[in-house]
């Protein structure tokens, strides 16, 4: 069963403007943002695959070259697996699973985390296949975008490309070290040995990654039309030793990123982008920790440095840099680049969360150039970036796809987009999967939970169209920082409230806008028959006041199916509460279901005593 609590909001009932009174599930978006991993899963699934419209994919990858390379990650709506992105992904998974370990555990969500880790790390290994050997992408972009197939029925080459000692990739060998040494971390003490196994690659990639340099896209030309590395390696070398300092301790990696600060851009470059491509600024944060920590020792005044460019990065985010700062849509959001703009968000809102407690745990304060920041306003930062994904804002469209009453539904994805193999049997060739598919205008018949999509624009324009992959296609890269993130927010949302439920006022009078009830809508089920996907939708309803309601009829609108735990009125659209719940006394609530065929209706109160 899929549970999607979908948002706590009073449906106008309170006389308040919608903007001020979301509330999000974030434990479900956490759940969500996992489950969209194994959507992207490539190779022989496992039995227990949470994602069934998903079948094995790529059994032969690496195969003609002689190598296994089955597994992995696609990195988005197509079917490339392309190394660099996929290991900045396993990077933050691991890098979330560290700083929010218990957070996430309290969520029955760490098992999860660490098998969509491990589906990574394991095919890393692989790819790993002599010290200086890494390869790094499996498929071809520009075939790939001619077809438009599932990847269960793929046509299009799978060609393999690796870097080595004559063709290097400081970058990509640089950031699958730093996923391997952060994923050792978070595997550390459930599976010892698996952690130490990754330990041994991360360190070997790390010496093939600075002892024979070169950006990877002169290495795998097909790759940077996608994934250009633009920033260069030196910002890959300085994150690769960073995390296996943190891994191993050793001081050999701590005293690399301190001689090479100047040279490497360390302690030059002040940012205010984090992403699969530009490290600098987890750099900078992970180091500043360091010094926070008490482990500075000989190296506290190059680590001072790597932490003023940590502050620029918050004050910059938080528009406090006097002359530098990150441009923001009229709605709030962070905006850095027109093609998948909130992938910048999701990482971005992410460091800020963990420097946010590193802040508080060492009892300090940001001085930024228009004033003090403390580690709260951090937080409360990256919660209105999170709050604008989940659907507060302009367009009040949740952007993670499965979460909220409206989301993009013509996501640029071929698996979302093409009938399941179960329930299309045949072949979906790539000419007829754009004719019959791709142009189609009606939703995807596969939900592709937990997915971020590209996002709006700079005016918070937002367009749900399938040809339009700028805005309407997922990421892994987007979605990873999101696991870290949510289940922060879930936490300080448990810690913060007493309930789910906003606290309202009592109010005198009948009117309808001012009925003092809550309710608190979520789907709790879907599936899809044919081309049609249901959804079992279910509504909370709250005595918000200090006095019993008798009486009360609802009206629901935009109603296509049936709807239980209510008495239908002859009233047009119009129930009640069943005969054996005359009665609903001060702060108790009640619940009913329905089906439909579509978002939720809408459910209003029509009148009560």
């Amino acid at each position: 069963m899929n549970r999607l609590l979908i948002l706590a909001l009073l449906v106008g009932l309170i006389g308040l403007e919608p903007m001020a009174v979301f509330s999000f599930d974030y434990e479900d978006a956490l759940q969500k943002t996992v489950q969209f991993f194994e959507a992207q899963r490539s190779g022989k699934l496992l039995p227990n695959q949470h994602v069934k419209w998903r079948g094995d994919s790529g059994l032969k990858d690496g195969f003609s070259q002689g190598v296994d390379l089955v597994g992995g990650y696609y990195d988005a709506g197509d079917h490339v697996k392309f190394g660099l992105p996929m290991a900045y992904s396993v990077t933050m998974l691991s890098w979330g699973a560290i700083a929010f370990r218990k957070h996430i555990a309290a969520s029955n969500q760490l098992g999860h985390v660490l098998d969509a880790i491990k589906w990574g790390t394991d095919y890393f290994i692989k790819a790993h296949t002599q010290p200086n050997v890494l390869w790094g992408q499996v498929g071809d972009g520009n075939s790939d975008h001619y077809c438009w197939e599932r990847a269960e029925d793929m046509t299009t080459p799978r060609t393999a490309y690796k870097v080595d000692a004559d063709h290097p990739g400081s970058d990509l060998a640089g950031e699958t070290a730093a996923a391997m040494a952060a994923a050792s971390i978070a595997f550390k003490a459930y599976n010892s040995s698996y952690s130490s196994l990754l330990l041994v690659h991360a360190k070997q990639l790390f010496s093939f990654a600075d002892r024979f340099r070169g950006k990877y896209d002169n290495s795998i030309p097909s790759a940077h039309q996608f994934y250009a590395s633009v920033s260069g390696y030196s910002d890959e070398l300085l994150w690769a030793a960073t995390w296996l300092y943190r891994a191993t301790g050793e001081e050999y990696y701590l005293k690399y990123v301190v001689d090479n600060a100047v040279s490497m851009g360390g302690t030059g470059w002040a940012v205010g982008e984090f992403s699969w491509e530009n490290k600098y600024a987890g750099v900078q944060i992970l180091l500043a920790q360091v010094l926070m920590d008490g482990k500075g020792g000989p190296y506290t005044s190059t680590l001072k440095q790597y932490q003023a460019k940590a502050d620029f990065f918050v004050c910059a985010c938080l528009q406090k840099n006097g002359g530098y700062n990150v441009d923001m849509t009229p709605g709030g959001l962070l905006y850095l680049h027109e093609w998948n703009n909130l992938q910048y968000v999701s990482s971005a809102a992410f460091l800020l969360t963990v420097y946010s407690d590193s802040l508080s745990a060492s009892n300090s304060e940001i001085k930024c150039p228009d004033g003090q920041i403390k580690p709260q306003d951090l937080l409360n930062f990256a919660q209105s970036q999170a709050d604008y994904i989940l659907g507060k804002n302009p367009k009040s469209i949740s952007y993670l796809i499965g979460h909220g009453p409206s989301y993009p539904v013509h996501v640029h994805h071929r698996g979302s987009s093409i009938a399941s193999t179960s329930v299309l049997h045949s072949t979906v060739g790539c000419v007829e999967g754009f004719e019959s598919w791709y142009r189609r205008k009606e939703g995807n018949p596969n939900v592709l939970f937990g997915g971020l999509v590209g996002g709006p624009d700079s005016k918070d324009e937002f367009s749900d169209e399938r040809y339009n992959y700028e805005q309407t296609e997922p990421t892994i890269s987007g979605t990873a920082p999101l696991v870290g993130l949510f289940s922060k927010l879930h936490s300080e949302s448990l810690t913060a409230s007493k309930g789910s439920y906003p606290n309202v006022s009592p109010v005198p009078n009948h009117s309808t806008s001012k009925a003092p009830v809550a309710f608190l809508h979520s789907i709790t089920d879907t599936w899809t028959v044919g081309q049609m996907t249901y959804y079992r939708h279910k509504v909370n309803i709250k005595n918000t006041s200090q006095k019993p309601i008798t009486k009360l009829k609802l009206s629901i609108e935009n109603l296509s199916g049936s709807v239980w735990g209510l008495s239908p009125t002859s009233e047009k659209n119009t129930y009640e509460l069943p005969q054996w719940l005359q009665a609903l006394g001060p702060g108790s609530e009640c619940s009913f279901v329905y089906v439909q065929g579509g978002p939720q209706a809408k459910v209003s109160v029509k009148s009560y005593n």
